[in-house]
């Protein structure tokens, strides 16, 4: 079927810049035709149309670049993010021997009260915030690239601190620098990600920066449970300096050399990220027509930047995302991170703890990899899904096992059924991990307008840490009013609730462009669904 729109009658000919075509068929193909001629003679006979075929724009798989290279490109890009997994992970091990005054005395190690921990394990994600802001800035005042490189400089010389550390405030402020690279690290690595990544292999790489948390988590875990927290933390510094000489090798994303004007430069960057098979001339002419289309220029001074910020295509992906973090947050995901041993402790679990933390480590990141080719195949909302409810029962289930545990303490009787917590502690593990720890990290990179998307994606990990802060710190403050069973409970309702806002406001993303995102929330298009009708020609 042929629609013809934006007719001009021209005597007896009609001719129409637009042609839409809806299609039915098995391979939903559409050829584009140019100018179309519809000639009617005065006799009433039928009407001739003639269509001009012009090449197609869309790139098949034969014109796609070199996945290797795409592969490689992120993995060094999120090889910083393996820190802000260190970072969480580090407590877990690092304050039970704080502690305990009998390792203190037998290692020559300092000694910490229970409030001190509590700062130990929170101020790296009291630092966050600010390292989140910086980087946005940073992202579009001089590129992805120089960003991911100066992040480095502060976690190298937080590590330090933390392990030359003679007393508790240099640790403090190492924790504190540590915060604020693992901060600085979060946004660019995945905006660089995908923007250097196509449609059909963006979820899967965005994820990786996920991998890279769930990695450093682990060999905090791991490292940790055979050493003392200052060797622990001098191991942890070779990640950011090897983060840093792989970002050397690197070129700028080319979305953002366009957008600086730079097209020879995005043009030689776009050739080391794809290879020879790609259609490098097609895909930068359809970037600079989009930056022609949606007027994409660098912006100049603080109430242009305001202005865009302001804009719906900015504002409303970033409501949606600063609720999702703060909620998946209190679904108890970095409660159980930061405090893995205490908590399997607390439950009444029956095992040795760290043997346990570690084995949590390695489900998690085994997961984190799963998550990662699910993202691809299943979409966001799905994952999402899966993540709210099952991390809601999981935590519901620990919580009343818990309140038991009281009880039997109480009345000095023995536990029951002392598998209950830790399967409850693993699936809760292997829920989160599918989508919660994914799902968001993955959008920062795709769903915010090329102009702004430093800067918001700062303000959106920086919102993603606050949440983080606010779940660590009360944790401790919650449990003598709530007890643990209360506070588990809380969590579990927090996440079953937030079904209702996903479901209504969370969009789906899988396999779409980064221009097709923008449009859609900026209202320009209404759906991001698939669509089958094509509009071609202008």
């Amino acid at each position: 079927m042929l629609v013809l729109k934006g007719i001009h009658n021209h005597g007896s000919s009609l001719t129409s810049p637009l042609l839409k075509i809806s299609t039915n068929d098995a391979t939903n193909e559409v050829t584009n035709y140019g100018t179309i001629q519809a000639m009617f003679p005065n006799n009433g006979v039928q009407a001739t149309i003639t269509k001009t075929p012009i090449p197609a724009n869309n790139l098949g798989k034969a014109g796609r670049g070199k996945a290797l290279r795409q592969v490689l490109a992120s993995f060094v890009a999120n090889l910083g993010t393996v820190n802000t997994g260190m970072a969480f992970g580090f407590s877990a091990t690092a304050i039970p021997q704080l502690k305990d005054k009998a390792f203190s005395n037998s290692t020559g190690l300092m000694h910490v009260t229970e409030d001190e921990a509590s700062w130990i394990a929170s101020l790296s994600s009291a630092g966050t915030p600010f390292g989140c802001i910086l980087s946005g800035y940073l992202m579009d005042a001089i590129g992805r690239r120089k960003t991911l490189i100066i992040t480095e400089i502060p976690l190298i010389l937080g590590w330090l601190l933390v392990a030359f550390a003679q007393n508790l405030p240099m640790i403090y402020t190492g924790r504190l620098l540590i915060g604020l690279g693992s901060g600085m690290v979060g946004a660019p690595a995945r905006v660089y990600t995908c923007e250097v990544s196509q449609p059909h292999l963006r979820g899967m790489l965005g994820a990786l920066a996920s991998v890279g948390v769930s990695t450093g988590v682990l060999i905090q875990y791991v490292i940790g449970s055979m050493t003392t927290w200052n060797v622990l933390a001098g191991v942890s510094a070779t990640i950011p300096i090897l983060s840093l000489l792989g970002m050397l090798l690197l070129p700028e994303t080319p979305n953002y050399l366009l957008q600086q004007d730079q097209r020879a430069r995005a043009e030689s960057s776009l050739v080391k990220l794809r290879g020879s098979t790609c259609d490098v001339d097609g895909e930068i002419a359809k970037m600079i027509a989009f930056k022609e289309k949606n007027h994409v220029d660098p912006l100049h001074g603080f109430k242009e930047t305001f202005k865009a910020l302001m804009a719906p295509s900015a504002l409303k992906p970033f409501l949606i995302l600063a609720i999702y973090f703060f909620v998946y947050q209190w679904s108890g995901v970095n409660t159980i991170t930061f405090y893995a041993v205490e908590v399997f402790e607390a439950s009444g679990a029956m095992g040795n703890k760290y043997w346990m933390t570690k084995s949590m480590g390695i489900v998690r990141l085994i997961f984190t990899i799963v998550g990662c080719v699910l993202c691809r195949r299943c979409g966001r909302r799905i994952l999402t899904f899966v993540s709210a409810l099952g991390c809601g029962t999981t935590m519901i289930i620990l919580a009343v096992y818990m309140y038991f545990v009281e009880f039997w303490k109480a009345n000095n009787m023995t536990a029951q059924y002392t598998w209950i917590p830790i399967v409850a502690i693993f699936l809760f593990t292997i829920f989160c991990t599918l989508g919660y720890l994914i799902v968001p990290w993955v959008m920062i990179g795709e769903v915010y307008p090329t102009q702004v998307r430093g800067i918001v994606g700062g303000m959106t990990t920086c919102a993603a840490h606050m949440s983080v802060f606010s779940v660590v710190k009360t944790f401790k403050t919650l449990i003598p009013h709530l007890h643990y069973y209360g506070v588990f409970g809380l969590y579990g309702t927090m996440s079953l609730l937030a079904t209702i806002f996903f479901y209504f406001f969370l969009p789906e993303t899988k396999g779409r462009t980064l221009q097709e995102i923008e449009d859609y929330f900026s209202g320009r298009t209404k759906t991001l669904t698939k669509r089958k009708e094509s509009t071609i020609g202008a």
